[in-house]
């Protein structure tokens, strides 16, 4: 016999909720993804139904250990078939489908004009744009016998919809979620755009003389990942993970707050660093990353975007050193030649240094990285493509920064290096920060060079 349950607790309570609606998540590692996987079994002997789980991007569904990984864990012993086309799909011996779809911009949603959906699932909520929940819902509907009804899973996002939508749920002074409010039931009604809350669907019937059918029931159930005891006890280092990272995002994924932002202060702050003057242990790899701006002062332009570089090592012990920050203001000529230059007295000093080349999007962007690449001929280089916001590139800099392991070498530019730290991301300027998110991204990554530079 086959026995597929959901863990006591929170996951249970998703799995149980009567509304039409059911949010769960809040933070990372609560058991979001199996649950949701779980719900479209009480259905599979219905030769009728028919459910779509949507991730926003394709790839979400067939990353590694990601959605399609786990439908074939779980559905596989059920006799499930499974269709390796796009979309992908699962279909039961009774002719019960599930069916794996994406929905890369708003404008996908009319593909499903028409359609009929008995449940509809979105892994990752803050994903999808209000429109696209919103279009989705007029196609949850069903003739199979089963009400039609929406799952949805969630990580915070301060500044989605989604943060909206639940707010009732969530204490608005601290960000967390309000214990005893957890899978309870409201009920909403959308009028010329706008939601209108109430605690009964007679209260909305009443007050905007509609009938208690077309009012919704939405529920939200927080959970964490010290819900999951599955997961704690099958990976405990996944709790070290999340321990381990920056503020923000930790608050996030590990505590579930709706409220916390990026803001200056809470990535950088001067006293998380260590002031040395000599090295405290061998160097095992070294690189300088270039943060590039062909942009002079002027009277039109007194404060432009700098041409910066940060040059960090990693050392035997575990923890990074940032040797030099530069930051200049230069024409296009003047850059290429202090890069020559730069590259030079660095591997008169460390030796065997990686030098970094930022290439942005686009053929301009390629053709620059090959010039770049070119021209420092001779010295070893890399290119590595721009991509993801600022803030999401220094994440994993600022979450070795913030438990301590990050010293900074003394020098006359360690004063405008921590004024632009601690003003990210709200300054105006921050080609230091992706200077330095670079270079630690470079020497995290690298291979050990104790033999070629010691």
């Amino acid at each position: 016999m086959i026995e597929l349950r959901p863990q006591q607790g929170p996951q249970e309570q998703f799995l149980s909720s009567p509304a039409d609606i059911a949010i769960y998540g809040g933070s990372a590692g609560g058991g979001k993804t199996y649950a949701l996987l779980l719900e479209p079994l009480r259905h599979m002997d219905n030769p009728g139904f028919g459910v779509v789980i949507f991730r926003r991007d394709s790839g979400q569904i067939t990353n590694e250990g990601g959605l399609w990984d786990n439908a074939k864990d779980i559905y596989r012993p059920l006799g499930a078939t499974f269709m390796e086309s796009a979309p992908k799909r699962v279909i039961f011996p009774s002719g019960a489908k599930i069916t794996f779809n994406h929905l890369h911009t708003d404008d996908a949603v009319y593909g499903y004009q028409g359609a009929q959906v008995a449940l509809i699932c979105f892994d990752e909520l803050t994903h999808f744009s209000e429109k696209q929940f919103t279009y989705m819902l007029s196609r949850n509907r069903s003739t199979c016998g089963v009400r039609p009804y929406v799952r949805a899973t969630c990580n915070p996002d301060s500044d989605s919809w989604v943060a909206r939508f639940i707010s009732w749920w969530i204490d608005q002074d601290t960000g967390y979620a309000i214990p005893e409010r957890s899978g309870l039931l409201r009920y909403f009604i959308r009028i010329d755009g706008e939601i209108h809350w109430a605690d009964t669907p007679d209260e909305l019937a009443a007050e905007f003389r509609v009938s208690p059918e077309l009012c919704k029931s939405a529920t939200f159930i927080s959970s964490s990942i010290f819900d999951n005891k599955v997961l704690l006890k099958a990976d405990p280092g996944y709790l070290a993970s999340l321990n381990a990272l920056s503020l923000v995002e930790k608050e996030r994924l590990l505590r579930g707050n709706w409220k916390i932002r990026p803001a200056a202060g809470l990535y950088f702050k001067r006293d998380m660093f260590r002031i040395v003057h000599d090295l405290p242990d061998k160097i095992v790899s070294v690189a300088r990353a270039w943060d590039l701006a062909a942009t002079t002062i002027t009277p039109n332009r007194p404060d432009p975007d700098r041409t910066a570089s940060c040059l960090m090592a990693r050392l035997r012990n575990g923890q990074y050193i940032i040797l030099d920050v530069q930051r200049r203001a230069l024409n296009a000529s003047d850059v290429r030649a202090l890069m020559v230059n730069t590259a030079m007295a660095d591997r008169a000093q460390y030796k065997n240094v990686q030098t970094v080349i930022p290439q942005d999007p686009g053929q301009a962007g390629k053709d620059q990285a090959a010039s770049l690449a070119s021209l420092l001929a001779g010295f070893r280089v890399s290119t590595h493509t721009v991509t993801g916001s600022k803030i999401t590139r220094a994440e994993p800099f600022a979450a070795q920064v913030q438990h301590g392991a990050a010293m900074v070498m003394a020098g006359a530019w360690n004063q405008a290096f921590f004024d632009e730290l601690e003003g990210f991301p709200d300054a105006l300027h921050d080609d230091q920060v992706d200077a330095a998110s670079d270079a630690f991204k470079a020497v995290a990554r690298s291979h050990d060079w104790t033999a070629l530079i010691s």
